[in-house]
């Protein structure tokens, strides 16, 4: 969808001037936000490995079919139209 940029200024100067800075402050995210440039998997695949062990908990948690949902489930659930496993 293609936004003009009149109407962006348009909604903007409808803004309480309190909320144009709130406006103004998200658009700057926004900005900053795409300039990022996302790790790419090579860049990923070059990171050092966490060799950190696993904690009790994350063991106890890995181990446990607590929260588990089969493709299927997940499937019907969100209504998506992909195979799962």
């Amino acid at each position: 969808m293609v936004v003009r940029k009149d109407d962006l200024h348009n909604l903007i100067e409808r803004l309480q001037e309190p909320d144009q800075k709130t406006a103004f402050d998200f658009l700057q995210y926004l900005i900053e936000r795409s300039e990022r440039k996302p790790l790419s998997w090579e860049e990923i695949d070059q990171q050092k490995p966490d060799d950190e062990p696993l904690s009790e908990e994350e063991l106890s948690q890995l181990k446990s079919d607590a929260g588990y949902v089969s493709g299927e489930e997940a499937k019907r659930e969100f209504g998506l139209q992909v195979d799962l496993p």
